[in-house]
């Protein structure tokens, strides 16, 4: 199954895309030009092979899936999982309202406000969002939070209300977590994981591991590594 929607304006130069082998099956992923810091991170972890080996460590069912934790890859059954990351963060790159949390589309994790007052990306941590398909009441509703959540700076367009209600995803999460990319195939993938059963800490009770993450599109040398400006280290 595929689901590809054009979210940001290509230049010539073809797309960068990422595969990810899983135990459920293969997911692939297209990396937005309009968010270069956090495509030119994404792209260097998966080159050193960071994910390689990690498991899908919080699942929920109708939300999303997340990886990313270093401490996954040789975790016990049944170990919490979700503290572990790299030592430094990624300046948050929104692209409202071009961009946005519908179903399928990848975006980065992060620390909450209190730790985290810039809203800055974890290194390494992401997920692929599900979500579920809304009504228009509840688009009133939730631009109504958004509106609490961010002072009237973020609004839900005619596109993203129909998106929303026809292909689904996550609305209250717009404006808060940086979207970097998309599913170009897989999405039946991450249906499959979802629904995985899991524990009390959304780990699920059968690991679901990428098994190895690489590059399946030409990038230029530019990309392979990051500036200073590019992070924040902590």
């Amino acid at each position: 199954m595929a689901l590809s929607f054009s979210a940001n304006a290509q230049n010539k130069e073809k797309p960068t895309e990422v595969m990810l082998e899983t135990t459920a099956g293969n997911i692939r992923l297209k990396l937005y030009d309009s968010t270069p810091l956090h495509r030119d991170n994404f792209l260097k972890l998966v080159n050193l092979h960071v994910y390689d080996s990690l498991l899908f460590h919080r699942v929920i069912k109708d939300f999303m899936i997340q990886c990313g934790d270093p401490k996954s890859k040789d975790a016990a059954p049944g170990v919490f999982l979700g503290e572990g990351d790299l030592d430094w963060t990624v300046e948050q790159e929104l692209r409202l309202p071009q961009i946005f949390h519908r179903r399928g589309v990848l975006a980065a994790a992060r620390e909450p406000d209190d730790a985290n007052p810039y809203r800055e990306s974890s290194a390494c941590h992401f997920y692929i969002a599900w979500g579920k398909k809304f009504t228009d009441e509840e688009l009133d509703k939730m631009q109504q939070r958004l509106d609490t959540l961010y002072g009237y700076r973020v609004k839900l367009t005619p596109e993203m209300r129909t998106a929303y209600k026809t292909v689904g995803g996550i609305p209250h999460l717009d404006g808060g977590y940086t979207v970097f990319g998309e599913i170009v195939e897989g999405l039946d993938v991450v249906d499959k994981i979802q629904q995985t059963a899991t524990d009390k800490n959304d780990r699920p009770l059968e690991d679901q591991r990428i098994l190895k993450a690489y590059v399946i599109a030409p990038i230029v040398a530019k990309r392979q590594g990051l500036s200073d400006r590019q992070t924040r280290r902590r």
